[in-house]
């Protein structure tokens, strides 16, 4: 079941936490950069496996951490790009790809609750109104609680029903 909540994504209670990034991004700007200020080794595993393993929009990468977290990093931004330079905007397709890809690892895991932003609407410049509706098609009957953080609110823990 998908729950919408307003809160700060890095205090969920959430077993896993997604999100958008672009292949060999650096995790230099939004959700992306908090994750690699609280999770440093989680970004630098990230950029070994692209450089080993090249991936494309579409795919999910996933990493499994300190203290039990699970983050997967689904590449809904277009290409590569330089250090310091944005990276490419995100597409519905890739979203939909990302998020199929999500469904399965999920279903196949024992990932018990998962959280997300408002996927691929910030960097990635999706509306979120399109976004939402695949977060639900293939997100939706899940039978994990889903928190998709649609409010941002630094510092408070959202009420996550179920956790």
């Amino acid at each position: 079941m998908i729950h919408e909540v307003a809160g700060d994504l890095l205090l969920t209670r959430a077993q896993a936490v997604a999100h958008g990034v672009a292949p060999n991004d650096h995790f230099d700007s939004g959700l992306a950069l908090a994750l690699r200020e609280r999770w440093p080794v989680m970004a630098q595993d990230f950029r070994h496996y692209a450089h080993q393993t090249h991936p494309k929009p579409g795919e999910i990468w996933q990493w499994g951490g300190v203290g039990g977290v699970r983050i997967f990093n689904l590449m809904t931004q277009e290409g590569e790009h330089a250090h310091g330079a944005k990276p490419g905007r995100a597409t519905l397709g890739n979203v939909s790809h990302c998020l199929k890809r999500l469904r399965h690892a999920l279903d196949t895991s024992l990932v018990k609750s998962i959280a997300l932003p408002r996927l691929a609407t910030g960097v990635g410049g999706l509306a979120w109104p399109e976004v939402r509706e695949l977060i639900e098609r293939h997100l939706g009957d899940l039978p994990i609680p889903v928190y998709v953080y649609v409010t941002y609110h630094a510092g408070q823990q959202a009420d996550e029903p179920g956790l």
